[in-house]
């Protein structure tokens, strides 16, 4: 049975785009998608205009699109599954595995798993992208929520937009940061040099990241850093770090290639993710484990008995800011 929601307009001369992106949580342009599906009605008629004034009391209908059967491809990989209820599936993606299907992308992709296991999925992000609330690239591990219906999918996107959705990263980067914290808050558009790379931008969406300092490496050219994220935009603590002349290890992309040359993967691991219950209401938080190739790397490479305490979940929230956290 397709999902259905009905909303009450309680604002005189709003867009019917911008009063369905607060309701839904979702982008202007999801919108638009939503409709061009004739799946936006409002007084009982369906609408093509997304710029349409709507007015006080009147209601909107969305009924969303149900998802459309594809070729099955073929899927020889599993994924690691941290929690899941009714609501939500909280993964540890791992690093090579592309997030959803895109024109040029070939292999199988995260979302292609989800369907072959017959996961319940949100419909709000389109064909393509059922359940993705945030994503991760395809280098990078780490743990992913998705949501398994609109509802949580709404309530999660919410709090991706406000800020209480929260993530924390571990990286491994050269040389190491100068200060023990480093925020940076520039914004980030598609470089003009190379459309593969997104760079620091004047027109770019606003971007903010704080690193913070917390292991050298034996020989003191490396260093173990974690990393909080404000906003998600794509390569953000890439892009950042490279405006500072630090890079990740493994990143063939926008690190150096005689220390990224060593590497099968970036060592860019999505550590740690908080986010409000969407049915319950209680401040959940999940830890996913680097991989073994990253766990083996941090071992040979840093001083164990250190390491562990200092990627201790709690140890890596409480090293951030309470603004922060």
């Amino acid at each position: 049975m397709r999902e259905h929601e009905l909303f009450s307009v309680d604002e005189e001369s709003v867009r019917l785009d911008v009063f369905l992106s607060h309701k839904l949580g979702q982008t202007r342009n999801q919108i638009v998608q939503l409709i061009e599906q004739d799946a936006i009605s409002v007084e009982g008629k369906a609408t093509s205009k997304a710029g349409l004034k709507l007015r006080a009391g009147q209601s909107v209908s969305v009924v969303f699109p149900e998802a459309k059967s594809t070729p099955p491809q073929p899927i020889d990989f599993d994924v690691e599954v941290l929690y899941e209820d009714e609501d939500v599936l909280v993964i540890n993606k791992p690093s090579a595995l592309t997030v959803h299907p895109a024109p040029s992308v070939k292999e199988p992709t995260l979302v292609d798993w989800l369907k072959h296991k017959g996961v319940s999925l949100s419909t709000l992000s389109g064909e393509e992208r059922h359940g993705i609330v945030h994503r991760l690239d395809r280098g990078t591990s780490g743990v992913m929520v998705v949501a398994k219906n609109n509802r949580a999918h709404e309530a999660l996107s919410a709090q991706l937009q406000d800020k209480s959705m929260g993530r924390f990263y571990l990286a491994v980067i050269t040389p190491p940061l100068k200060d023990e914290v480093t925020l940076i808050d520039r914004p980030i558009g598609r470089s003009s040099h190379n459309r593969l790379k997104m760079a620091i931008t004047e027109n770019g969406k606003n971007a903010k990241t704080e690193f913070r300092k917390l292991l050298p490496s034996h020989d003191g050219t490396e260093e173990l850093i974690a990393c909080k994220l404000y906003t998600g935009r794509t390569h953000q603590i890439r892009v950042h770090l490279e405006s500072i002349s630090r890079h990740i290890i493994g990143d063939h992309l926008y690190g150096s290639h005689s220390k990224s040359g060593r590497m099968e993967r970036i060592l860019l691991h999505a550590y740690n993710l908080y986010f409000t219950h969407p049915s319950t209401g209680k401040r959940v938080t999940f830890t996913a484990a680097p991989d073994p190739v990253m766990e083996e790397y941090l071992h040979k490479h840093f001083d164990a008995k250190e390491l562990h305490a200092l990627i201790d979940p709690n140890t890596i929230e409480r090293c951030f800011s309470t603004e922060s956290v």
